[in-house]
């Protein structure tokens, strides 16, 4: 009999993790150790390929219907779409692992937001919309025929940022920031897009006079046009004497691409020695705030409609109005 695991407790049996990358493990002696993925998603996949056997649908646990999901479901997101989704699965499989999926009824739902929502409204929010299309699929795939548990129960309501940053605050940040901060400040504020996006810019990119990009989260392209201060900031990225260099716009001493951890971790330094109280993530919004132009504020942000970047606009600025006299 093999050892009782010390961790990851869900995990199929047979599929290990060692270092980043996932195996599987034969269950003869001597064991045979074959790698899957150092992504999670994909390496189930493959163990469910190597093991050549379907989950025991018998139970129709609420647990087995997760592990599909991440097998199947899992590989159709993005990586930190992913991320995401492996907390808000972990804290609903602590409560629902072990019931049948068609035992789930609303209150069962509402109890878990009650409890949930007293440390974390917005997260018990982002785990209910999960288990509401875990729960879809399990509908698709013949597990369950009953109505979603979550039809009905409310979320709790949530209020979009505000904070429009001002050109004075937006300086001072960028005076006590690293290099490699202030070129990924540039560049958020003069494309309008948001920091994953920034960071994986390359040079290759730079085609016919434009800087093609293609949004992360909606998959959205768009070329912009390499002008003005855009232009000049390029310029200044390129002609910096480094030791090392990359196909990244945006790299570190080495010559790396910058990661998110370091750009959030240099960002925070900088923004507390200013003194000054905004998100990477608001620099978007203010371009958007900045340009004037809803219809070529709408095109850089890529929005699908207008409406979505009026609302965008107006909740960090308000409306400009006239005086009565």
């Amino acid at each position: 009999m093999g050892r009782r695991r010390a961790s990851n407790f869900d995990d199929p049996p047979r599929f290990h993790r060692k270092g980043t990358v996932w195996y599987h493990v034969s269950g003869t002696s001597p064991r045979l150790w074959t790698k899957l993925s150092s992504d999670r998603a994909e390496a189930l996949r493959l163990w469910a390929q190597r093991e050549g056997v379907r989950e025991d649908e018998s139970t129709k646990l609420f647990s087995v219907v997760a592990r599909r999901y991440v097998r199947e479901v899992y590989p159709t997101k993005s990586i930190q779409t992913r991320l995401d989704n492996d907390k808000e699965l972990a804290n609903l499989s602590k409560v629902f692992a072990h019931m049948p999926i068609d035992a789930i009824e609303p209150m069962h739902i509402r109890q878990y937001m009650d409890i949930r929502g007293q440390v974390a409204k917005v997260r018990a929010n982002r785990e209910k919309a999960l288990f509401s299309h875990l729960f879809n699929k399990a509908r698709e795939w013949g597990y369950t025929a009953t109505q979603n548990p979550c039809q009905g129960v409310k979320g709790f309501k949530e209020s979009g940022r505000s904070r429009y940053i001002t050109d004075v605050e937006f300086d001072q940040v960028k005076a006590q920031a690293h290099i490699t901060v202030v070129d990924a400040m540039d560049l958020a504020l003069l494309t309008g897009q948001r920091p994953a996006d920034v960071l994986k810019l390359k040079r290759t990119d730079i085609r016919d006079g434009a800087l093609w990009i293609v949004q992360n989260k909606t998959g959205a392209r768009l070329g912009i046009e390499i002008t003005g201060e855009l232009a000049a900031t390029i310029a200044r990225i390129n002609e910096r004497p480094r030791l090392a260099i990359s196909d990244y716009l945006i790299q570190d001493e080495n010559g790396q691409p910058l990661t998110q951890c370091a750009l959030r971790s240099r960002f925070d330094k900088a923004r507390m020695l200013a003194k000054v109280d905004f998100q990477f993530r608001d620099i978007r919004a203010k371009a958007a705030t900045d340009i004037g132009d809803l219809a070529h504020a709408q095109k850089l942000l890529a929005h699908k409609n207008r409406d979505m970047t009026e609302h965008y606009v107006r909740s960090r600025m308000g409306d400009r109005v006239k005086p009565v006299r």
